[in-house]
């Protein structure tokens, strides 16, 4: 049986309390929302924490309000399970509350929290393993090595971010809050948060915490849809998900088919291929006026499979995993128009 290592537990009431005990100087300190990420990889050795700091307690951290531009703002302690089933959420962004009901299995949803999914440390097969195995294959880049197992002669770790809701959030343009003790608090959007580095691949400095998601207004005809490949139904992490956002409304000034609705404003961003969620950008462009038509999915599923290559750094074959794009991205472009 695996044992968490020592450390000592602070279960703060409030964000300013959170924030003193993570500018202590001089103590390691790691932030525990739900715990089903950071618990196994303490006992993993993959983290390490000389205190643990539990939000638990925080109850301005939690609950979902609509704003007074029709957008919403999320806590970061906001469970999962109530992302899913919130009402506003399904309404007006659909596939964020798909992508947080597709999240492992109910009692993780049940637990885990939107911040800690949209924090989620990164993924590979030679590091989410225990310490014996990784010491026994010489460690790697991400943690304790020097070398990377999945590109020969990297420099650069290539774990793989396996958050589902990020992509979809990013789809809407979603910003986030963040606060610091020294700094106060700070606003930058979801799509700036992550950096193209496995080991530290979020701009979260170590005395700042994630208050909250903002959600901006779906414009009027907004369809969305979360698709995700995984080996099992639930439990599991992607193998690949696939965010599609997308505007479907008149064809004035846009099409000569008088009468016929017509794509605006496409996005689409997969995860589980790289350390960030990537964003497809050619696709938006291509879909731009044009009225949905099976025709239409299939060019932009086939400029998705181009765009995108995924890598041994996650199970799955990858060469599977790349012809999945272009089947998720046309399944995720159909469902959203249901």
């Amino acid at each position: 049986m695996l044992r968490l290592p020592p450390f000592e537990y602070a279960a703060p009431a409030s964000v300013n309390e959170a924030l003193d005990l993570l500018a202590t100087p001089g103590r390691r300190a790691r932030l525990l929302a739900g715990g089903t990420d950071l618990l196994p990889n303490l006992k993993h050795g993959i983290e390490e924490a000389e205190v643990v700091v539990s939000l638990r307690r925080v109850a301005e951290l939690r609950g979902i309000e609509p704003l007074p531009d029709g957008g919403l703002r999320i806590g970061a302690m906001t469970t999962l399970e109530d992302v899913a089933r919130h009402p506003l959420v399904c309404k007006r962004h659909a596939s964020v509350a798909q992508a947080a009901g597709l999240v492992a299995g109910p009692h993780h949803r049940r637990m885990g929290t939107l911040g800690g999914n949209v924090c989620l440390n990164t993924r590979c097969v030679y590091i989410n393993q225990t310490y014996f195995w990784r010491e026994a294959l010489g460690f790697c880049l991400k943690k304790d090595g020097d070398l990377c197992h999945v590109v020969k002669g990297g420099k650069r770790c290539v774990a793989a971010a396996s958050n589902d809701t990020a992509p979809p959030l990013m789809t809407f343009g979603a910003r986030l809050v963040i606060a610091s003790a020294a700094r106060g608090r700070r606003e930058l959007p979801l799509a700036d948060f992550f950096v193209k580095d496995g080991v530290h691949n979020k701009v979260l400095q170590s005395d700042e915490l994630l208050e909250a998601v903002l959600l901006p207004p779906a414009p009027a005809g907004t369809r969305s849809a979360y698709v995700k490949l995984r080996p099992r139904g639930s439990i599991d992490f992607p193998r690949l998900g696939v965010a599609v956002a997308y505007r479907l409304g008149g064809a004035e000034g846009m099409s000569a088919l008088a009468g016929e609705a017509v794509v605006s404003d496409l996005r689409v961003v997969v995860t589980a291929l790289a350390a960030v969620p990537q964003v497809l950008r050619e696709v938006g462009e291509m879909a731009e006026g044009k009225v949905p038509s099976e025709a239409l999915w299939d060019e932009i599923a086939a400029a998705a499979y181009r765009q995108c290559h995924p890598l041994t750094n996650i199970d799955g074959d990858p060469t599977y995993r790349r012809e999945m794009v272009a089947v998720f991205v046309k399944r995720g472009l159909v469902g959203a128009m249901g």
